[in-house]
């Protein structure tokens, strides 16, 4: 009887570990019940306030580029300079350039005179055929002569303006007034077709660009006032206004400084105007609040 007790107590044993486990898996793997997510109550009393940056108004941030390849021989400009549009603000070498194009308006001058004694001549041969002395084979031969001149003379001219098209490149200027933000080359160097030389811009022309939540989407309207902060500048503030608001949505680029804050909502790219002159930095970061409609008509 003992001989067959503990084999059964063991199976029993085995038997039962083998189906608790089994249960607790089922029981772990059990979908959930569906619970609707019930989004916050929002206070539409309560003011907006988020992160942004200093930006420049479109077309008052440019990068001054090159159109062609060569070396710097003159950078007269610094950072934070001002210049004025249509200032020289770098030039390229342009030597081989220019022998081009005066071997160029030689060709077109020595044409020109060309042309010059093919007319004497054509006029000579005209008048001899019509005395019945020439020939109408020597006047067609003036005549050809005369066309083929006026022909390599119109080659050598356009010639000359491409090499002027090519030498004016080298004469860079600049594409608005304002101050040299960055610049990105030194006289000596070579660059490439297409290189950033300097970054310009109209420090006059800013505004700050908010991401603001897209669940504050609805909040926010055209004309609302705001109130900008940054630090550094302890106990001072700004007046500025909401002067565009975007038709779409797009991933966040600022980190919020509000921990609380989820990091991986989408964002709208509010535009707000400044009421007044500030001292803030062109992409400094600034703290934004934006006031609701029941405090704007308080304050008004």
């Amino acid at each position: 009887m003992k001989r067959y007790f503990f084999p059964v107590l063991t199976f029993v044993l085995g038997f039962a570990l083998v189906w608790q486990l089994k249960f607790a898996q089922r029981t772990k793997a059990a979908p959930r019940p569906n619970v609707a997510a019930v989004p916050a109550p929002v206070d539409e009393r309560a003011a907006i306030r988020t992160e942004g940056r200093v930006v420049a108004y479109p077309n008052a941030e440019v990068n001054v580029g090159t159109d062609m390849d060569g070396t710097i021989v003159y950078l007269p400009v610094q950072e934070r300079e001002h210049v004025t549009k249509g200032q020289v603000i770098a030039e390229l070498r342009s030597d081989d350039l220019r022998a081009s194009m005066n071997q160029a308006q030689a060709r077109a001058n020595e044409s020109a005179a060309d042309i010059h004694l093919y007319e004497i001549e054509l006029e000579r041969a005209r008048k001899l055929y019509a005395e019945k002395v020439g020939t109408l084979q020597t006047q067609e031969r003036a005549q050809r002569d005369l066309e083929a001149a006026q022909a390599r003379l119109a080659t050598a001219q356009a010639e000359v303006k491409e090499w002027q098209a090519k030498i004016d490149k080298t004469c860079i200027v600049a594409p608005i007034s304002g101050t040299v933000i960055t610049r990105a080359v030194a006289p000596g160097e070579t660059v490439k077709d297409g290189a950033v030389l300097m970054t310009i811009a109209d420090l006059n022309r800013v505004r700050i660009e908010a991401e603001v939540d897209e669940f504050d989407a609805g909040r926010i309207h055209r004309g609302s006032n705001a109130t900008i902060t940054a630090e550094g500048y302890a106990g001072q503030g700004w007046r500025s206004h909401i002067e565009e608001i975007p038709n779409s949505v797009v991933p966040r680029n600022l980190r919020p400084e509000d921990p609380g804050k989820p990091v991986d909502t989408r964002v709208l790219l509010v535009k707000l105007a400044f009421d007044g002159a500030t001292p803030l930095k062109l992409g400094q970061r600034v703290q934004v609040e934006i006031l609701p409609e029941q405090k704007q008509m308080a304050r008004k």
